[in-house]
């Protein structure tokens, strides 16, 4: 699973390093960050269109994404493919477009996916409910149908937010966690089953159950022989154990440490001295949260990638390569969802940015944040993928980053970027 943040004005005064974890930890085009405002005006794409994405790469990576690898697939052939990084990091690994990186909670739309084929097969229906196939598991799972898990309207809390689970996100013990011992932990109902739209990491860990009986398959079997495998997706994979993520062609992430991270939370929750992530200290206080095990996100957050990878995934899934008509349908019927930028449906997120919609998703985990998009029809695609995840809500790491990500997405999808630079 991913860590997912819904806006700073939606969850305060959780308590601790929790309230953290439920603010503003996803996408910069989704405008809950503490980036400046934009202006209205337009500025049209140098010719060469690269070039001046580049320079927003660079100035997000030195100004605190640290690194960044952004590739933009406008469907001509010719995708323009980027990575930039701040000077230090290269003693870790030097950034290429082609490393492998967490995708975080982009898993979602693949989990997604894959039971909208058992639907199509009439093993799953959208209105059974989750009593059905997990009982006694999910508390009032009665009321939860499969439909409200996927688009996140089953009033479920989260594991995240919790004393039992937090030390395991941090990195701060070493802990194998089951869907099942999630669940467990997951708090009571926030709201009544399909009342509202209330983002669940824990939906999706029932999820992967569901599908894992409904095929009689290992998710990650199925991942692989319904997705990665057939469409060539070489570098992608659900991670098991920590060990599967490290090696040459991995991007190495960073989080601010502990005095960096108090900061920047103030405001939003006093976090106590010396709680922050674990990992070897960096320059410029950061920490390294490679070793971080992610495995416990598996459903809902558990897959590794590349920019190119993950923009076929998404590609082939809105053309209608991978779900028939009917279901592709539902999943892009969206519930209002404000915080991510416009919508969400089935696994699927609806994004209306200043140079139009697009759809897709968003991840974030320790050290990693990604946003993957692509235009209605499916032939263009964007990429942005950034190796810190709180790093980037320091006030003008989030201004750079969130106009990359801004001039990348309309430059995929034709329009002149918006106008506006960086803070200095």
């Amino acid at each position: 699973m991913s860590i997912h943040m819904p806006c700073r004005t939606h969850r305060i005064r959780r308590g601790m390093l929790t309230v953290a974890l439920a603010t503003c930890m996803g996408a910069a085009l989704v405008s809950c960050s503490d980036a400046e405002s934009d202006g209205a005006g337009r500025q049209a794409v140098s010719p060469a269109g690269d070039t001046g994405l580049a320079g927003l790469a660079q100035k997000a990576a030195d100004t605190g994404s640290l690194g960044v690898i952004v590739r933009v697939d406008s469907g001509d052939g010719k995708p323009v493919e980027i990575a930039k990084q701040a000077a230090w990091t290269k003693e870790d690994h030097r950034i290429a477009v082609s490393d492998r990186f967490r995708v975080g909670s982009n898993t979602k739309t693949v989990t997604a996916t894959l039971v909208l084929q058992q639907v199509a097969e009439k093993k799953i229906s959208l209105d059974d409910t989750v009593e059905k196939w997990l009982p006694g598991l999910v508390e009032g799972g009665g009321d939860i149908t499969v439909r409200m898990l996927l688009n996140h309207t089953s009033g479920l809390g989260d594991f995240l937010l919790t004393p039992e689970f937090l030390p395991s996100l941090t990195g701060q013990e070493q802990r194998t966690w089951t869907p099942e011992q999630l669940l467990a932990v997951t708090p009571q109902q926030e709201s009544a089953p399909g009342e509202t739209y209330s983002y669940s990491n824990a939906g999706y860990e029932a999820l992967g159950l569901i599908l894992e009986k409904a095929a009689g398959s290992d998710l990650a079997e199925l991942i692989q022989e319904r997705i990665t495998g057939p469409l060539g997706m070489k570098d992608s994979f659900l991670v098991t154990n920590t060990d599967e993520t490290t090696g040459k062609q991995y991007v190495t992430g960073y989080e601010p440490d502990a005095e960096r991270l108090k900061a920047i939370l103030a405001g939003t929750v006093d976090l106590p001295e010396g709680v922050g992530f674990a990992g070897p200290e960096r320059p410029e206080d950061n920490v390294d949260t490679s070793a971080i095990d992610p495995s416990w996100s598996w459903a809902a957050g558990g897959m590794v990638s590349t920019a190119q990878d993950w923009q076929r995934f998404q590609t082939a899934l809105i053309s209608g390569e991978l779900l028939p008509e009917a279901q592709l349908k539902q999943m892009r019927t969206t519930v209002d969802a404000p915080e991510e930028g416009g919508g969400y449906g089935l696994g699927l997120m609806r994004v209306d940015t200043s140079c139009g919609t697009v759809w897709g998703h968003t991840g974030g985990l320790p050290g990693y944040s990604s946003e993957v998009y692509t235009d209605a029809s499916g032939r263009r695609s964007v990429a942005v993928l950034t190796s810190t995840n709180f790093g980037i809500k320091e006030k003008k790491a989030a201004t750079a980053n969130k106009t990359l990500v801004e001039a990348a997405t309309c430059q995929m999808l034709g329009e002149p970027q918006p106008s506006g630079t960086p803070a200095e």
